[in-house]
């Protein structure tokens, strides 16, 4: 095997002892700025979005917005023009199928709290009273449910950054699906004994479901029901919704399960909904709504084996770039001591989102008694809980329109959604008397619902995004699961507070944590509307290397940071975006020269190489750049001058297939050390112009069409006489 000169080397030069973007043609300068500046974050003149005056940020934001909407409507109306049906197809594999896992959890855990009131009714002197039953195991139902939850999300996390997503979602789907089993399945000699079989039933489902905040948030962020590859300008452009599309689903559970148990009641209760409620008609509307999600569930069991094999493969390249197998430890801890008051951010906004998110479920009956104060069937309450959901799935795709909005986005979004959840039930709060009087009922309603819809279309849907996407990928799992584990100790200490004391403190409790939680996202979340996800990769890279003032990218831009970021540790002043440029291009080229050195060594791993290199380094102009200057070429026989003898080592360079193109190809060649864009016809004997307009032709160099068309350039020497000109 020939000596291919410098192999790629560990990490980018940052030396300076060289210039990254030496002899860079015009074209060339044209090919990196599309890459490296694309039109959706900078302006034609190189400016990030965020550098923009506030004016000129608004009219480049929105008209993009707007073009960008305009082509995807375009795009569902040739869909729809094909095939009616393929833009619900398209949502159910894009959306429905990755927040699969949630819409189930939804389905099972509110399930919990909507068949409760049921059981009251038919056990009174158990479930009511506790006359009969142990009062501490019926509000251990509360309790294991959520100490399950946060025992998933805390252990699966930590799975899915180790053994990877893929096996994480699988353990998830097949956990609940046992689960389901044993809630369907659950019965006890006395009627103590079955809640005791209920309650650890529910705590085993619970672990799974747990699981599903990580895998589902960690996954539907790195694509992996597609390729698992990123693109880019989806990536920075949808990301959000993406994501809250497969949170969402959690809404669609809640709607499904109270659907279901109203049908259910009606079928085995003689068609009604009035007490008095019999033992087997409640039995069996119990059994059948956890029986149906069961099989919902072995097949999503299926599906994550079969159909979401690259579910880990983002991780897996992660791992591979830092030389880490199993558990990245060192990257714990470099994301506790870099990432520490994200983290703060993160876990302390989930907390105290949960307060108000499971305060609304769990005291749902008691607001519901308020505006429907003389009956006592079920199904008032089971309407409004329907109401409820339907109102709290109107944010849920407020929250999924609006999140990615450079304008809007992330943090001024979960921002507002505390600050109304905060109003919304302090007023009620100082004013309950008033408030509950059936003269003002509706305005209480009016400001309940409204509560629900701002948490929806505000934290709740944020904190799951952002607690996954402000961390880097070898540590993403493990961080939304430490995350969401201290919202559900929020959820916790609801459910524990909420047994002793009366409606008015609840409504009086509960608002602070709005207050609080709109003051720690202030300080604490950076706002990631709109960066690349790959730049905080880049950056990552850095930090691992000890070289994080190297840095200059958008990562750092004041705009996606938090506020202690800017004002206590400065990273803004990293921050450079001509050097940024510099730098990518040297990183671009040492991933261009490692797919380079694996083809040419024929490695069994070079096919993978170039499935993990950026498709654009393989192809157009940024490919000939580096094939001109990467130290890797320039010692073998470049086109020489003419009637040079020289011979130099045979290049013997083959473009990947991604490289490959149909119509005309150009090189780059040097005459009198003069760059020239030549072109290769395809004719038997081929012929090379330069810029002087003199054209070569080489004896020893020719280029069939079928090399042309395969991309195949070998010689043994590149001497081309002006003598041998053609017209």
């Amino acid at each position: 095997m020939a000596d291919f000169g410098l192999r790629a080397p560990h990490g980018p030069d940052m030396t300076g002892t060289h210039n990254p973007l030496e002899d860079m043609h015009a074209h060339e300068r044209g090919a990196f700025d599309e890459l490296i500046r694309p039109d959706d974050s900078y302006t034609k003149d190189g400016t990030y979005w965020a550098d923009l005056p506030l004016g000129q940020k608004v009219k480049f934001v929105s008209s993009y917005d707007a073009a960008e909407a305009k082509r995807e409507l375009g795009t569902i109306w040739e869909m729809v023009k094909e095939d009616p049906l393929s833009p619900i197809s398209y949502y159910f594999r894009n959306m429905v199928l990755p927040g699969a896992g949630l819409g189930l959890e939804g389905y099972v855990l509110f399930s919990i709290g909507n068949i409760k009131p049921l059981f009251q009714k038919t056990w009174p002197e158990c479930w009511d009273t506790a006359t009969t039953c142990n009062q501490q195991w019926i509000n251990a139902v509360d309790y294991l449910e959520i100490i399950g939850i946060i025992f998933g999300q805390i252990l699966v996390g930590i799975i899915g950054d180790w053994l990877g997503r893929r096996w994480g979602l699988i353990q998830d789907a097949t956990i609940m699906f046992i689960g389901l089993l044993m809630l369907t399945a659950a019965w006890g000699v006395t009627m103590n004994g079955w809640i005791i079989c209920y309650a650890w039933s529910l705590f085993f489902y619970s672990v799974g479901v747990g699981g599903e905040y990580p895998m589902t948030a960690t996954s539907g962020m790195e694509n992996a029901v597609g390729s698992g590859k990123i693109s880019t300008k989806e990536d920075r452009l949808h990301r959000g919704r993406k994501v809250t599309s497969a949170f969402l689903m959690q809404g669609w559970g809640q709607l499904c399960n109270q659907l279901l148990l109203i049908i259910c009641l009606l079928i085995f209760h003689h068609g009604s909904g009035n007490p008095p409620y019999s033992e087997v008609a409640t039995q069996w509307t119990y059994r059948i709504s956890f029986a149906i999600p069961a099989v919902g569930t072995l097949w999503l069991v299926y599906f994550r084996a079969y159909h979401m094999k690259a579910a880990s493969k983002q991780l897996t390249a992660a791992k591979k770039k830092a030389s880490v197998t199993g558990y990245d430890v060192d990257s714990l801890a470099l994301t506790f001591k870099y990432f520490g008051p994200r983290l703060i951010a993160t876990a302390g906004g989930w907390f105290c989102n949960d307060m108000f998110f499971y305060g609304n479920k769990l005291f749902q009956s008691e607001f519901i008694s308020v505006i429907s104060p003389s009956t006592d069937s079920v199904m008032p309450t089971w309407l409004w809980s329907l109401v409820n959901i339907g109102v709290s799935l109107v944010g849920y795709y407020f929250a999924s329109f609006f999140i990615d909005n450079k304008l809007y986005g992330r943090k001024k979004m979960q921002i507002l959604g505390f600050i109304m959840c905060f109003v919304l039930y302090a007023i009620p709060g100082f004013k309950y008397a008033y408030y509950t009087d059936s003269k003002h009922i509706k305005a209480f309603q009016a400001m309940y619902f409204l509560g629900s819809f701002f948490n929806q279309f505000g934290p709740n849907s944020v904190t799951f995004l952002v607690a996954a996407e402000v961390y880097p990928t070898p540590i993403r799992a493990t961080a939304h699961g430490l995350s969401a584990a201290a919202g559900k100790s929020g959820a916790l200490l609801a459910a524990v507070l909420y047994n002793y004391i009366s409606n008015q403190t609840k409504f009086l409790v509960i608002p602070w944590f709005g207050l609080a939680g709109a003051i720690v996202t202030f300080f604490f979340l950076p706002d990631t509307t709109g960066l690349d996800l790959k730049e905080q990769e880049r950056r990552w890279q850095y930090i691992r290397r000890g070289e994080e003032k190297e840095y200059h990218g958008p990562a750092v831009h004041p705009k996606h940071l938090s506020l202690y970021e800017r004002l206590v540790l400065h990273l803004d002043r990293n921050y450079d975006a001509e050097k940024d440029y510099q730098h990518k291009v040297e990183e671009y080229r040492v991933e261009w020269e490692s797919a380079m050195a694996a083809k040419f060594a024929e490695k069994d791993q070079g096919e993978e190489s170039f499935e993990d290199t950026d498709d654009s380094l393989l192809e157009g102009h940024v490919h000939t750049y580096f094939h001109r200057t990467s130290p890797m070429f320039k010692g073998m026989s470049p086109l020489e001058k003419p009637g040079s003898s020289m011979k130099k080592e045979k290049d013997e360079f083959k473009l990947p297939p991604a490289a490959e193109v149909d119509e005309d190809v150009y090189v780059n060649a040097e005459r009198h050390d003069n760059p020239a864009n030549v072109r290769l016809a395809s004719s038997e004997e081929q012929t090379l112009s330069d810029a002087n307009g003199d054209v070569y032709t080489s004896a020893q160099h020719t280029f069939t069409s079928e090399q042309v068309q395969q991309h195949t350039f070998s010689s043994e020497s590149h001497t081309f006489s002006s003598s041998e000109k053609h017209s």
